[in-house]
């Protein structure tokens, strides 16, 4: 159920989750208001930049930017005590030295003032000479942070990686969407990154994490919650 609070933001939708109210973004990114916490996953900053080296595939170079530009509006929005970045912040290793000039000039005034907390990824290139705390896993209250869901996972884990996205019809016509998908245990994020493909909610690899009854969050205006 919505509050009254989600009901005067458009792009936002609260749910209830292991003790706490926590808010999907249309953005991509969980708020958790009673805790002050932000968190976002699997941004894949440089992405266009790895591509163009290892396979010649040019996109338009701007996807650091367009996704630095929604953290700092969801940033802006929610003014968090800290934000956590749930893994894959980076694309490789020779992506992140090729944006770290961007990354410095563009995070320090996000990061000012409040806990940063870069977690662990399968393609992170580990510690990279940014500010923050690097971090292999989080627990905070009744949720536990980390990248990568495992099935023997605590209840209130938070993750990423999957990059999930789910189908709807609508209007004799199906529709796919990134979404944040959810159980009675578990919270997976969508990728935030402006070039990061996804994983449909249906497929093996997550529904054999999964519990009874997921729900998925699609990422619409407003945000949209639909049983898997």
């Amino acid at each position: 159920m919505q509050s009254h609070a989600t009901q005067g933001r458009m792009n936002a939708l609260d749910f209830a989750f292991s003790g706490t109210l926590l808010t999907a973004l249309s953005s991509g990114a969980l708020w958790w208001p009673d805790e002050g916490v932000l968190c976002v996953s699997d941004l894949h900053l440089g992405k266009s930049e790895r591509m163009a080296r290892r396979s010649g595939t040019m996109l338009p170079p701007y996807e650091v930017e367009e996704t630095l530009n929604r953290l700092s509006e969801d940033i802006a929005a929610t003014a968090p005590n800290t934000v956590i970045c749930l893994g894959d912040s980076f694309d490789d290793l020779e992506a992140a030295e090729a944006v770290q000039a961007e990354l410095n000039l563009r995070l320090a005034p996000m990061m000012a003032g409040r806990r940063w907390i870069w977690i662990e990824g399968n393609h992170d290139p580990g510690p990279v000479d940014l500010a923050g705390t690097h971090l292999a896993e989080l627990a905070l209250g009744p949720l536990f942070f980390c990248h990568m869901a495992r099935a023997d996972g605590p209840q209130g884990e938070v993750s990423g990686h999957y990059h999930p996205k789910a189908r709807l019809g609508a209007g004799g016509r199906v529709i796919s969407r990134r979404c944040f998908l959810l159980d009675e245990k578990r919270v997976i994020l969508p990728a935030y990154g402006t070039y990061t493909g996804g994983l449909f909610a249906d497929d093996p690899a997550l529904t054999s994490l999964m519990q009874d009854q997921p729900r998925a969050i699609l990422l619409n205006s407003p945000p949209l919650m639909i049983p898997v």
